[in-house]
């Protein structure tokens, strides 16, 4: 494993954490751990899913975040007569007034930002998913045969409602994928939740700072692909993702019962990413295998595809990664237990 060139780096990151996080939470109360995935999904150039029902300050929760960098900011409220130019951008037609001559312009439309809350992502028709995702994953827009390129960082944090779904259009498992985290927001606890009601029924109005530049979250990222991993911490996030296939050889029998598709390889490329930065943010210059199990239900459970004998015993997705993690991480983080419990 070769050394981390820049040592310095884990301080910088942690620091940049510490000053957002403070400035987030002059406006949101607790949910340490969402705030959390989503710088973590920002600084490893991913993006993210965020499930919870309304009135959980999601909207919230990005836009405070947008605040404390120096960053735009766009948000589109998912419609089902949304249309994919309605988010990308269109050509329009002007004429000169000085010549008469007549062009065409083109005008960017709100995924023009640096960091993109799409919310209520499912409300809208796959058409215009898919011009969202195709966003996401090629960073760049195309529009009358001209590709504009969208400026980076980019990241898009799509909200979801999981207790409606009437007219609505669930993301297919295959655009579920490109998202790097699903984080799920629950409901706070009493003593947060008193704190909210306080803050939210007075006339006081929190200030955000911005504490970070675009520049400075650039170099982050760049310093995150530079952060060296042991082999073992790579092969056990590959092995976890793996064993959430029914097919594959040495799955546990639930698996197999509950789970119909398991985990692509992009679920090892996330886990390894989000490793890295959440060492860094705990001022370490490499991650550990407490990273990568940290992070895995964050990274696992929206990529996971449940058979109809998962929904009639009320299991879902988080449930059978937890249990793999409860089960199996002996056997993952150390392969000669697993070939040990195979001969006995």
């Amino acid at each position: 494993m070769d050394h981390f060139p820049d040592r310095d780096g884990p301080r910088r990151c942690a620091d940049a954490y510490e000053a957002i996080r403070a400035q987030i939470a002059r406006v949101i109360v607790g949910q340490e751990d969402a705030i959390q995935h989503l710088l973590i999904s920002l600084l490893a150039d991913g993006h993210s899913l965020i499930v919870g029902v309304p009135g959980l300050a999601k909207t919230l929760t990005v836009s405070t975040l947008a605040r404390a960098m120096d960053m735009s900011f766009g948000r589109i409220q998912f419609t089902p007569d949304l249309m994919p130019s309605d988010i990308t951008g269109t050509e329009v037609l002007e004429q000169s007034r000085d010549t008469g001559m007549r062009s065409f312009r083109f005008v960017p439309g709100p995924l023009f930002a640096n960091v993109v809350l799409a919310d209520e992502v499912n409300r809208t028709p796959p058409r215009t998913q898919a011009a969202l995702l195709q966003a996401m994953q090629e960073r760049e827009v195309t529009s009358g045969g001209t590709t504009h390129r969208l400026q980076r960082p980019f990241l898009v944090l799509a909200t979801q409602n999981p207790i409606e779904q009437e007219g609505t259009y669930p993301l297919p498992e295959a655009q579920l994928d490109r998202f790097m985290f699903q984080v799920d927001i629950s409901y706070p606890g009493f003593e947060h939740e008193v704190s909210i009601v306080e803050r939210t029924t007075t006339d006081m109005v929190p200030q955000v700072d911005c504490v970070i530049s675009r520049e400075d979250v650039l170099a982050l990222q760049a310093l995150v692909r530079r952060v060296p991993v042991a082999r073992h911490v790579a092969e056990a996030a590959v092995r976890l993702g793996r064993l959430t296939r029914p097919a594959e050889p040495g799955a546990p029998p639930y698996v197999k019962e509950w789970v119909r598709w398991g985990a692509g390889v992009r679920a090892g490329q996330f886990a390894v990413l989000g490793a890295k930065v959440r060492a860094l943010l705990s001022g370490r210059p490499t991650p550990d295998l407490g990273d990568v199990h940290a992070l895995a239900v964050a990274v696992l459970a929206h990529r996971l595809v449940l058979t109809f004998r998962a929904e009639a015993d009320g299991v879902s997705p988080q449930a059978v990664v937890r249990r793999l993690l409860d089960d199996q991480w002996d056997a993952i983080s150390d392969p000669r237990r697993r070939t040990e419990r195979g001969k006995a």
